[in-house]
C-alpha cells in the first residue's frame, strides 16, 4: 500500500480537534474524515466513524444511542440500550480502519508528518490553506459530540 496524497484542514481554536485529512491510496482510493486529534500522549490519527443508532420501539425513528427520547415522536428510550465493548459504551463504529498495526502506524506516520508540515506553512505570511472541499458538509455539532465521546473513551 503507498499513501500518496494526504490533504489537511487545519481547525480553528483551541479545541482537541486539530485538524481534518482525507488520503489517497495508490493513486486509486481516497478515505475522507481522518482527524488529528490532541491526545494526552500527543497526536493522534482518528479514523472516520460513524454515530451509532437504534430504532424507537414506539415509532421506528432512528436515534443516537445517547438520546433521551426520540427525535421523531418524543417518546422516552431506554437509557441502557447502548452496548458495552471492554467495559466502556460503544457509540461510534469506524467505517474505515487499518487492519493491523503496520498499516495503522503508516497512515499515521504519514497524516502527522503532512500535519505538521500544513501547521509550519500556515505560520508564514500570506499563508492560504488549501483547498479541501471535503470539510463543507461537516455537522460542526455532531462533530463536538463526537469528540466529547472520545475524550470520555481515553
Amino acid at each position: 500500500m503507498n499513501i500518496t496524497e494526504v490533504r489537511v484542514k487545519l481547525t480553528e481554536g483551541k479545541n482537541r480537534l486539530q485538524a481534518f485529512c482525507s488520503i489517497t491510496i495508490d493513486d486509486d482510493f481516497v478515505v475522507r474524515d481522518l482527524k488529528v486529534i490532541e491526545g494526552h500522549k500527543g497526536a493522534f490519527v482518528a479514523m472516520p466513524s460513524r454515530k451509532l443508532t437504534d430504532r424507537c420501539p414506539k415509532c421506528g425513528g432512528k436515534n443516537h444511542l445517547m438520546a433521551q427520547y426520540c427525535n421523531d415522536c418524543g417518546a422516552k428510550l431506554n437509557e441502557k440500550r447502548a452496548s458495552r465493548g471492554a467495559g466502556k459504551l460503544k457509540l461510534h463504529a469506524d467505517t474505515a480502519h487499518p487492519i493491523n498495526s503496520s498499516c495503522r502506524e503508516l497512515i499515521q506516520e504519514k497524516v502527522l508528518a503532512a500535519f505538521s508540515e500544513e501547521v509550519e506553512n500556515s505560520k508564514k505570511p500570506g499563508y492560504k490553506p488549501p483547498k479541501y472541499e471535503d470539510i463543507e458538509d461537516v455537522d460542526y455539532d455532531d462533530l463536538r459530540d463526537d469528540l466529547e465521546s472520545e475524550k470520555s473513551d481515553t
